[in-house]
């Protein structure tokens, strides 16, 4: 198990950069009405087969050729259900994936939200050219994040550089605190 849940997203995030996806989406539910943490990642990228989508909740399946585990997705699917919640995946070859994996909010094994400003941080150094929203929605706030606006207002400087990268982590970190001031 991962210590907090935006490790077990940056893990997702990783894939679908290694995916080639030109766009990823990121989109977190915390209600506390319905007591529910709500986690849905798509990508455009290159999908994957019928045959690996069967197995890829197996830590031993993995495409990589650095190690013989993947247990991103794996650890995302016994985290949500260890958690009284439930997860979905779904690719196709050419299109996409999209993962969405719920927990119980108040469930004693739900891990903490863990530091989801840094998490974009870090899939952007990983690929600075990819389109990432990440959206954060309570039940009465929300807060979205795109890269390509900030990308469009910095008018070719780098997203890599090390102020720029600072920013987004604490403009991340803040509309997150901004949006979370209804739950308890």
């Amino acid at each position: 198990m991962m210590l907090d849940i935006a490790m077990h997203i940056l893990e997702l995030l990783m894939n679908s950069i290694q995916a080639m996806a030109k766009v990823i989406t990121v989109r977190i539910t915390e209600s506390e009405k319905d007591d529910l943490i709500t986690i849905e990642e798509s990508d455009d990228g290159k999908g994957m087969s019928k045959e690996l989508l069967e197995r890829v909740t197996d830590p031993f399946t993995t495409t990589r050729t650095t190690r013989k585990v993947g247990l991103g997705v794996a650890f995302m699917k016994g985290m949500t259900e260890q958690c009284g919640g439930i997860f979905d995946i779904r690719s196709t070859e050419g299109v996409g994936t999209w993962i969405k994996a719920t927990a119980q909010r108040s469930n004693i094994d739900t891990p903490d939200m863990g530091d989801l400003g840094e998490m974009m941080m870090a899939a952007i150094q990983a690929n600075e050219n990819i389109d990432y929203i990440f959206e954060y929605i309570t039940d009465t706030n929300s807060f979205v994040f795109k890269s390509s606006e900030i990308r469009e207002q910095l008018a070719g400087v780098s997203l890599l550089e090390p102020e720029v990268l600072i920013w987004i982590k604490e403009y991340i970190n803040q509309g997150i605190k901004q949006a979370k001031e209804d739950l308890k």
